[in-house]
């Protein structure tokens, strides 16, 4: 079997413990180069095998060998090194937020649309089975009509000096961070776009970054939606659906790796209530998907327009945070 050739870019965290080993485990996938700035590069390589080693992303990217690209660089460096991937023919997982606005968003699917690569944004969460299953019970009437949706994804930043998410010019934020999360969720799982928000924020004095944020949405299908994020916070990442009959809660929605890949639903329906647990490999399958996108040249689950739309509510609620 064909199996696609992975280059990454830079030896972040997320790349080292999570998306480097899901594209070793794949079966249709493997790393065959890394580039670092850092000087980490060589570490890294040694630890994972990997064959190839490069000190720049510029000569990773000239590497004819090389099929796709993952991009785990700071927010602001995103657009800069999607274009540069899709301009060498190379195709791009981008970590989240994959841009600023909703115009850099634009302009990148673009750019990748010209060249004829794919680009997805790595939303990783909503590769997990629990999700569809939200849906389909959604779908079943189980809980009537959908009335309402709530989303909360938060952790506590203890050390926030020197923090990346603590640099506005970098992208730094809860909403950009964590509450592109809630946003994708409700969006994702109503299938509905917000058509008005509402945000009430607090802002770090010395930094202008946005320490947490509640926002309320109005869906275009006049469904409700509340979501809260926030770096002050004890560590949550859940939602729940409400409906005129009952109400699904998934307590484990962003992050159910930390918990063995063990997702959770809970159906409260009338004085009845069901537990089910879903288990799945939220980057592993994510890394599949995409790969087996690219060898048959087939579609991938979250497209261009989507992930534009997703930072078109970004940048509305940043404006509605900022009047």
């Amino acid at each position: 079997m064909r199996k696609v050739r992975w280059g990454i870019l830079s030896t972040a965290e997320i790349a080292r413990t999570q998306v480097i080993p899901a594209i070793i485990q794949a079966k249709n996938a493997e790393v065959a180069a890394i580039s670092s700035s850092s000087g980490r590069g060589s570490e890294t390589a040694l630890e994972f095998g990997i064959p190839k080693l490069y000190n720049s992303y510029e000569e990773l990217l000239n590497d004819p060998e090389i099929d796709a690209v993952y991009i785990p660089l700071p927010n602001h460096l995103h657009k800069h090194w999607v274009i540069e991937a899709a301009k060498k023919g190379k195709h791009v997982l981008c970590e989240k937020p994959a841009a600023l606005n909703a115009e850099d968003a634009t302009e990148m699917v673009n750019v990748c649309r010209e060249h004829n690569v794919k680009f997805m944004e790595a939303f990783m969460y909503q590769f997990h089975p629990q999700h569809q299953r939200v849906k389909e019970i959604i779908a079943s009437g189980k809980i009537g009509e959908v009335k309402l949706m709530r989303s909360s994804f938060s952790f506590l930043l203890e050390q926030k000096d020197g923090n990346i998410r603590m640099d506005k010019e970098k992208g730094g934020g809860s909403l950009y961070d964590i509450g592109s999360y809630c946003i994708h969720a409700i969006r994702f799982i109503l299938d509905a776009e917000p058509a008005a928000v509402e945000v009430h924020g607090e802002m770090d004095s010395e930094t202008g970054v946005d320490l947490s944020a509640v926002c309320i949405l109005e869906l275009e299908n006049g469904v409700k939606a509340i979501f809260d994020c926030s770096f002050d916070t004890a560590f949550r990442n859940e939602y729940e659906i409400i409906g005129t009959k009952g109400r699904i809660i998934v307590p484990r929605a962003f992050r159910p790796d930390i918990n063995g890949g063990e997702g959770i639903i809970i159906i409260q329906n009338d004085s009845v209530e069901t537990i089910e647990r879903i288990h799945g490999y939220l980057y592993l399958t994510e890394i599949e998907h995409f790969s087996n996108a690219i060898l048959e040249d087939s579609p991938i689950m979250y497209s261009g327009e989507s992930m534009i739309k997703n930072m078109r509510v970004i940048d509305a609620c940043y404006q509605a945070l900022i009047n």
